[in-house]
């Protein structure tokens, strides 16, 4: 059983205020956009498959008193399991790991990933690097529950969205480049902090 990843991030959407997200590249950045509008300053997107769980882990060590929030995918953690290790090791109280789990590298066609053949179970992988709180969502309500008790979560907590491969149809492409996408996240961090992480441009 599979259900729509735009549907899911909405309802992930809906439980959002204060909280920093990492996502992954491809289709999910636009819907994740058009999904949660009100998160769009604290959102960054990480282009390179396997950074964005590391990335997240990160900003939750720099952050330790704030919610971080990671948006994986399966093609992407399956670029770097050796994170779940680090997750299982550290423990970051205050990261919550969203993978969405199409079976398919999306960005580039659709190629099957290795969770297409029904074998390799990411969440029993987490829990087998020690990440204890770790869990498959077979439906959105399963889903909405993960995300009520991840986000309240003082442990690591990864939840597998078992989500369709269908591109939410109609929405809105984001209008940044990657630079300019940098700048909104890191100058939202800056206020919400209240500290400084990049100062002026040397070419002002």
């Amino acid at each position: 059983m599979s259900y729509s990843r735009f549907e899911a991030m909405r309802m992930l959407g809906a439980r959002l205020s204060d909280e920093l997200v990492i996502l992954s590249l491809g289709g999910a950045v636009d819907e994740w956009y058009n999904a949660a509008p009100h998160m769009r300053d604290a959102s960054l997107f990480q282009q390179q498959l396997g950074c964005v769980t590391p990335e997240a882990f990160g900003l939750a060590v720099g952050l330790p008193h704030r919610r971080i929030v990671s948006l994986d995918t399966d093609g992407g953690l399956l670029f770097n399991l050796g994170i779940l290790a680090t997750l299982g090791n550290e423990r970051p109280a205050n990261l919550f790991v969203v993978v969405w789990d199409n079976e398919q590298y999306q960005s580039i066609g659709g190629p099957a990933t290795h969770t297409a053949k029904g074998r390799v179970d990411l969440a029993a992988i987490a829990r087998g690097a020690g990440v204890e709180k770790a869990f498959t969502a077979e439906t959105l309500d399963e889903f909405d529950a993960h995300c009520a008790a991840g986000l309240a979560a003082s442990e690591p907590y990864i939840v597998v969205a078992k989500t369709d491969g269908i591109l939410e149809p109609g929405i809105g492409r984001k209008h940044s480049d990657g630079r300019e996408d940098k700048y909104i996240f890191v100058r939202h961090v800056e206020k919400t902090e209240g500290i400084t992480i990049m100062g002026p441009s040397e070419h002002n």
